[in-house]
């Protein structure tokens, strides 16, 4: 059993406070914001993640999960203290790290008689532990090390990833921390996927290349499905032809209206602006962020066409705010973009996502919000399935969206629907690198 803090409560700490208490370790977590600690002392799970609520609920029912905002009563109490806080990119793409340095300030102060181990669990640049390691050092008076430890949480499966690693990543040059982290972590990989030892800047690296691998592979599909369109040919096909080959592998390859949410986007950003920094010219993942940019729109010229240009007066309703499933983060969701491009044309939408509304709500967007995905539909004059792919989305009562909608039209991001079913249920249907049918019957 390990005594550990969890420094931040946003998705990446949360998760980890949470999954590391679950294993039978006691974990304090700590946050500034005084209201999201009272409601998490109250037994209110902040962000919305598949799992983590059951877990949540049990470590703190058995005194094993606790919050506060005190960060000296969590340090004291703690030998490892993890960094779970954000790094929002600046205006030229790289991260931000004055949270992070600002924290590891004030821990400095704090390391006054035992050994810890400060691990960086934030997604962080290329030099990152040796920053916070001096920042420490200015102030510290006992021994520590500083240990970088990206996480891999996939949204919508962040609790079993944490639970289930494909492999942990931990990067440091001491042999103590190295023996101390390698026991936090063999709980979690009796299976016999690898804990893989490295130095601090391979393992901050290790990170950004893969998400930003990940964001390639998406962008380089999406602009297979856009050449698929304009040759004729069916984007599905194609995608399970490249799939089948094990070196390209079947993940990752469903092309759609871009990526989102809160780590490939700053991600990317971030490697290209690290490349910068030492001269190299990162160009494929520039072209990257500017293929996904304007991915991100590639239904409206679709709708646009269908209305001869004119949306005037249009009333759609649209299924799934949120980035992907399984998740309430609205950070880079298409779905903005795709709402800001209606509203502009002069159309009205109505929304619905099962998770995601509350957080759309707070940024004041003109437009209503349905209570189930029926509702949406009451009156609106097309349908567009656009965004993301809720299991609830994806084996409607089409019979009751056609009774509901003025036109049987479907504007699909995420190719949700078949052809030939669409084709036979009489809709109007356009999709992503396949072809349209242009009528409804």
């Amino acid at each position: 059993m390990k005594k550990i803090a969890v420094v931040g409560t946003g998705y990446v700490g949360l998760v980890t406070g949470t999954c590391l208490a679950e294993t039978g370790n006691n974990v304090i977590c700590v946050d500034i914001d005084k209201d999201k600690i009272a409601k998490l002392n109250s037994g209110k799970v902040t962000i919305y993640e598949p799992q983590l609520d059951v877990y949540f609920e049990r470590n703190l029912r058995q005194g094993r999960l606790h919050f506060t905002t005190d960060l000296a009563a969590a340090v004291k109490e703690s030998e490892l203290i993890f960094l779970a806080l954000p790094t929002p990119p600046g205006e030229d793409g790289s991260a931000d790290l004055s949270y992070i340095l600002g924290v590891a300030e004030d821990l400095g102060k704090l390391l006054i008689d035992s050994y810890k181990v400060i691990i960086d669990k934030s997604t962080v640049p290329v030099g990152t532990a040796e920053k916070v390691h001096k920042a420490l050092a200015a102030n510290a008076k006992a021994e520590f090390d500083v240990v970088s430890n990206p996480e891999f949480l996939r949204e919508g499966f962040a609790v079993e990833d944490f639970m289930k690693p494909d492999r942990v990543v931990i990067g440091t040059s001491s042999s103590r921390a190295r023996k101390i982290m390698e026991e936090l972590y063999l709980p979690f990989v009796r299976q016999g996927n690898p804990i893989i030892f490295m130095d601090e800047r391979s393992a901050e690296l290790t990170k950004y290349a893969a998400n930003s691998f990940l964001a390639t592979k998406i962008s380089f599909m999406n602009e297979v499905a856009n050449l698929c369109e304009l040759l004729g040919a069916d984007v599905d096909m194609v995608r399970m032809g490249i799939g089948s080959d094990d070196r390209i592998g079947k993940r990752f390859l469903f092309p759609g209206i871009g990526y989102g949410g809160s780590c490939f986007p700053k991600d990317v950003k971030a490697l290209v602006k690290s490349a910068g920094d030492v001269k190299y010219d990162f160009s494929i993942l520039e072209s990257v962020m500017k293929v996904n940019e304007k991915q991100k729109s590639a239904l409206v010229p679709k709708i646009l066409s269908y209305f001869n240009g004119n949306l005037k007066g249009k009333k759609f309703a649209l299924w799934g705010l949120a980035f992907k499933p399984d998740t309430d983060d609205i950070r880079e969701a298409p779905a903005l973009h795709i709402i800001e491009a209606l509203l502009a044309e002069g159309a009205s939408v109505t929304a619905y996502d099962p998770e995601a509304m509350e957080n759309v709500k707070r940024l004041g967007l003109d437009i209503q919000f349905a209570e189930n995905q029926y509702q949406a539909l009451e009156n609106s004059g097309c349908f567009g399935n656009l965004v993301n792919e809720w299991s609830v989305f994806r084996n409607p009562d089409f019979e009751k969206m056609s009774n509901s909608i003025n036109a049987k039209i479907i504007f699909d991001g995420r190719n949700l629907y078949t052809i030939d079913q669409m084709k036979k249920l009489g809709f109007a249907y356009y999709s992503i690198g396949r072809k349209a049918l242009r009528k409804a019957r």
